[in-house]
């Protein structure tokens, strides 16, 4: 790669992280081109991009930004992940890993101004994501209505 080349993958590297809500770093040491292609494939559905990119760039990309707390992790082969949607990324790649190849490992990310392990990525990842969560409060909200709503008709069919 040569310099010219370095600076624009810098610059787009630079564009994604300001543009981003979550960035995920994983190793990929071991992974096949078609697995790395089902993995972006995977990410892309869920609204998510991920990157192979030198650490040394990643380092310089990060460099005066909230994301600068990742480069410690930025060691060895390094794929980054980044998304709008942090539950709907954490997800995908988490599920990946889980079932699809055990050769991808996740290290850790950085998500509303802190950095997260790999523990705590897993929680993220199985957090209900927003549809599930406006489920269990429609259902919330709806449950003492129709308790209500049974008492009173089987009071009404006791007394008839």
């Amino acid at each position: 790669m040569d310099r010219a080349q370095k600076q624009t993958e810098l610059n787009n590297l630079k564009a994604e992280l300001s543009n981003t809500d979550i960035v995920i770093v994983s190793h990929n040491k071991g992974m096949t081109v078609a697995q790395a292609t089902k993995l972006r494939s995977d990410l892309r559905k869920a609204g998510a991009r991920y990157k192979v990119t030198k650490n040394t760039l990643a380092r310089i990309a990060t460099k005066g930004t909230e994301y600068e707390a990742l480069n410690d992790i930025l060691v060895g082969p390094t794929g980054l992940t980044t998304s709008k949607d942090p539950l709907a990324a954490a997800k995908a790649i988490y599920e990946f890993a889980k079932t699809s190849n055990e050769k991808l490992v996740i290290l850790g990310g950085f998500f509303a101004n802190e950095k997260l392990d790999a523990k705590r990525m897993e929680a993220l990842a199985k957090l209900p994501s927003l549809n599930e969560l406006r489920g269990m409060l429609v259902g919330l909200l709806q449950a003492p209505a129709a308790q209500l709503a049974r008492v009173t008709r089987a009071y009404a069919d006791k007394a008839e």
